[in-house]
C-alpha cells in the first residue's frame, strides 16, 4: 500500500445556534432531573440513594415509590453537594412530574461531543447532492423508495457506490470531537413551525450552547484512488469532490439556506428566523470554511437529496 497517500485536517466546528444531537433517551422530571432556582439539575441517583438509610426495609420500600427529586432538601441544591451530575442554565416549560427532556449525546463522564458519524452524514448528503448535479439526473418515480427517509437510496448507490466496500465515502474518515465539559450545555425549549406557519407543541432538550467550538480530525484516504487500489478491484470515482469538500458543502448549504429563507419570508411570525437565514445567505467565507446543518431540526431535505428530488 502506498505510504503517506492521505491528507489529515484539523477541523474546528463552531456552533451558530444551539445544537442538539440526542442519544435517544428522554429524561423525566423529578426522576432524572429536578428544577430549582431557574436551573435544571441532573440527579446523581447513586449518590442520592447512598445518602439514604436503606438498611431499614420499610425505608427501602418507601424509597422505591418516591421520585428521587423529592428526597432532596433545598440546601442540597449546590453543584458541590455530590447529588447532581451537572447543572443546566434554564428550565423546561413543562414542570409536571414525569415531564420529558431529550438528553444530549455524551460520553461516560457526562461530557457532550460531536460524533463523527453525524458530521460525516451531513458531508455525505452534500457530496451526493453535488454528484447528482454533475450527472444531470432527473428524479424518476420508479427509483424513489416508498419510505420517505430512504427515498433517494437507489440514486445514492448509483452515485456513490453500490455497497459500503465500493462507496466513495469509504475514503473519508471523520473522528468524534474532543469531549466538552457539561457546562457547555444549556436547556433548550424548542418549537417546530408547521407548514401552515403555526407553532407545534414545545419540545424540551439539552443542547450545546451557541458559539461553542468542537475539535476533531478529518482524513482523506487518497490511496483508495491509486493504481494499487485498482489492481485490487476497487475503482472509486468522485475524488475531486473530496478534495474540494469545502466548496461542495458550501454550495449545498447555500442552496438549502436560500430555499429556507424564501419560505420563512412568507411566515409572518418568523421574521427573526428569516433575518437569520438572510445573514447566512450573505455570509462570505474564505479558505476551507463552510456552513453545514447538523443535529435536530435540520429537516428532511437536509438529510436526503432534498431539492434534487423536487425537480420537475
Amino acid at each position: 500500500m502506498p505510504e503517506n497517500d492521505y491528507l489529515i485536517y484539523d477541523v474546528t466546528v463552531s456552533t451558530l445556534t444551539p445544537l442538539h444531537i440526542g442519544n435517544g433517551v428522554d429524561l423525566l422530571n423529578q426522576y432524572d432531573y429536578a428544577i430549582h432556582a431557574k436551573r435544571t439539575w441532573r440527579i446523581n441517583e447513586d449518590a442520592l440513594l447512598d445518602a439514604q438509610n436503606v438498611e431499614d426495609p420499610r425505608v427501602a420500600e418507601q424509597l422505591g415509590r418516591t421520585p428521587p427529586a423529592q428526597l432532596l432538601d433545598p440546601r442540597d441544591f449546590r453543584p458541590e453537594s455530590g447529588f447532581f451530575r451537572y447543572v443546566l442554565q434554564g428550565t423546561p416549560r413543562s414542570t409536571g412530574e414525569g415531564a420529558q427532556l431529550r438528553e444530549q449525546l455524551k460520553d461516560a463522564f457526562d461530557r457532550p461531543y460531536l460524533p463523527g458519524t453525524s458530521l460525516k452524514g451531513a458531508l455525505r448528503t452534500a457530496i451526493a447532492w453535488q454528484a447528482w448535479g454533475a450527472a444531470k439526473l432527473k428524479p424518476e418515480i420508479r427509483k424513489l423508495g416508498r419510505n420517505r427517509k430512504w427515498a433517494g437510496q437507489d440514486y445514492e448507490r448509483d452515485l456513490l457506490g453500490k455497497n459500503p466496500n465500493h462507496d466513495l465515502l469509504r475514503a473519508l474518515h471523520v473522528s468524534d470531537s474532543t469531549p466538552l465539559e457539561p457546562d457547555s450545555l444549556l436547556l433548550l425549549n424548542a418549537r417546530v413551525i408547521t407548514r401552515g406557519g403555526n407553532l407545534a407543541a414545545p419540545i424540551e432538550m439539552e443542547a450545546l450552547r451557541p458559539d461553542t467550538s468542537l475539535h476533531l480530525t478529518l482524513k482523506l484516504d487518497l490511496a483508495l484512488f491509486s493504481e494499487w487500489a485498482r489492481r485490487g478491484g476497487l475503482r472509486l470515482t468522485g475524488r475531486q469532490w473530496l478534495e474540494q469538500l469545502s466548496q461542495v458543502v458550501q454550495a449545498h448549504s447555500l442552496d438549502h439556506i436560500k430555499r429556507e429563507l424564501a419560505w420563512f419570508k412568507e411566515i409572518r411570525s418568523a421574521v427573526r428566523i428569516a433575518q437569520f437565514y438572510g445573514q447566512l445567505a450573505g455570509a462570505r467565507l474564505g479558505g476551507n470554511r463552510f456552513l453545514v446543518a447538523l443535529g435536530w431540526g435540520t429537516g428532511w431535505e437536509d438529510k436526503t437529496f432534498g431539492s434534487r428530488l423536487q425537480q420537475d
